[in-house]
């Protein structure tokens, strides 16, 4: 009786249906992180990449800081995620779309879906099906055909960039994974941010220079991109994710996040003038529907507890 009482139970989780006002929030969420994508361009064209995500971190960590304090009895853990998740996954992303459009960034991260599948297989004896390895192989096959429009053949780097930086993601959500939940994602985020933050102003300074004497030239634009992305960003919207992550059954938040390639597709078209080439069009179909085919046949198996993206 005790199992079919759980069983009951789990069912009645699984069948909840959300809540108007957590709808709103979950939408409202898409939405930032797919303007998101156009976000960092603005930023981007004040700011040196390297510098940009170092003030990034610096500014979410001072807000972060008094909230969850500092990382005592955790430092192993969060060291290397700060390296991963903090330098190297934003170094990738945000060196890439300084050369990149929002809109190809906003499909070619979502090749950090199929990658994570793939180290989930490898990593958590997740067994994967005919149907998961056919939708890795229509968002690889999607991403093949964006890559050889003759920009990116004649320029590879910065795509193979922002490819890179999906890769990172994966291989930091397997670490975040092997934490359980003795660690949770506001945490997580307020001190990955407080560790990478020095790591990042000493790369800069040493591969872009020292670029302080120009923050007071960043202005409005820079200083907006900043603060959206250390406040609505790294605070605001981490929080909500992680509550909504906790109040519902992962089959009903993580489809949520299909919305966001469309939306930054949408948003670097009307705000960028990206232009959206038939290469686009049927690449970022592939990749979206290859990503939406394993996100809905298992999606505990890619599921972040930090929030995917930039």
């Amino acid at each position: 009786s005790g199992r079919r009482s759980r069983r009951s139970d789990l069912r009645d989780h699984e069948a909840r249906s959300m809540k108007p006002q957590h709808l709103d929030l979950m939408l409202m969420l898409q939405l930032i992180w797919g303007i998101n994508f156009v976000v960092v361009k603005i930023g981007l064209d004040h700011m040196q990449p390297l510098f940009f995500v170092a003030l990034r971190f610096t500014l979410a960590a001072l807000i972060l800081l008094p909230i969850v304090g500092l990382p005592r009895g955790h430092w192993k853990q969060i060291i290397p995620l700060s390296i991963t998740l903090g330098v190297m996954h934003f170094t990738l992303i945000f060196t890439g779309m300084h050369y990149l459009d929002a809109a190809t960034t906003a499909i070619a991260v979502q090749l950090q879906v199929p990658f994570s599948a793939l180290f989930a297989a490898y990593f958590f004896g997740e067994t994967l099906h005919w149907r998961r390895i056919t939708g890795m192989a229509i968002a690889f096959a999607g991403i093949v055909l964006i890559a050889g429009s003759p920009h990116f053949l004649a320029n590879p780097w910065p795509l193979a960039s922002v490819v890179a930086a999906a890769l990172v993601w994966s291989i930091a959500n397997v670490q975040v994974k092997m934490l359980g939940d003795s660690i949770d994602a506001v945490h997580l985020n307020g001190w990955i941010s407080l560790i990478a933050a020095p790591q990042l102003l000493v790369i800069s300074y040493l591969l872009e220079g020292n670029q302080w004497p120009h923050l007071l030239e960043i202005g409005w634009g820079g200083a907006f991109a900043l603060a959206y992305q250390a406040l609505l960003v790294a605070a605001f919207s981490y929080w909500i994710w992680y509550n909504l992550m906790r109040r519902y059954p992962v089959n009903q938040v993580m489809p949520f996040m299909l919305l966001q390639p469309l939306l930054g597709v949408a948003s670097g078209y009307l705000f960028r003038g990206d232009e959206i080439t038939w290469r686009t069009l049927v690449g970022g179909a592939g990749i979206v529907a290859g990503v939406a085919i394993i996100i809905l046949r298992r999606p505990a198996v890619i599921a972040p507890s930090t929030k995917t993206g930039i």
